[in-house]
């Protein structure tokens, strides 16, 4: 489908909080959103970017189409992409907008000092 980029094969991706400040501009709403950052090997990058462009002039979502750590079928709305070249091959960068009571995030890397308990979200 056009509107939608699927990951056919693989692990579940791993979503990280977003660090962008840009990216939360992406979604300002009175609702509070989730903004992650995944990044993914493609096999032409540039192309799947072009399809979320093509999506975004048209006025139109575009999501990740991916299957959960249960195999179920998951849709996130995709708000940023960007694609690069690296020795391995193209990765693929997507900025998603997920609903925190739906998505589990690995936070792993994460100390607990970088985020704010004070902050309103």
């Amino acid at each position: 489908m056009d509107n939608e980029i699927t990951i056919i094969e693989g692990p579940t991706p791993v979503f990280e909080p977003a660090r962008d400040p840009w990216a939360y501009s992406l979604t300002e709403t009175a609702q509070p959103h989730n903004v992650v950052i995944t990044q993914l090997r493609a096999h032409n990058g540039n192309a799947l970017v072009e399809r979320c462009y093509r999506a975004w002039r048209r006025g139109e979502p575009i999501s990740l189409h991916y299957r959960n750590e249960l195999g179920m079928d998951t849709y996130a709305p995709i708000i940023a992409a960007r694609s690069e070249q690296v020795a391995e091959g193209d990765v693929l960068t997507l900025w998603l907008d997920l609903n925190p009571d739906k998505f589990e995030m690995e936070l792993d890397n994460f100390d607990e000092e970088d985020f704010d308990d004070d902050a309103d979200f």
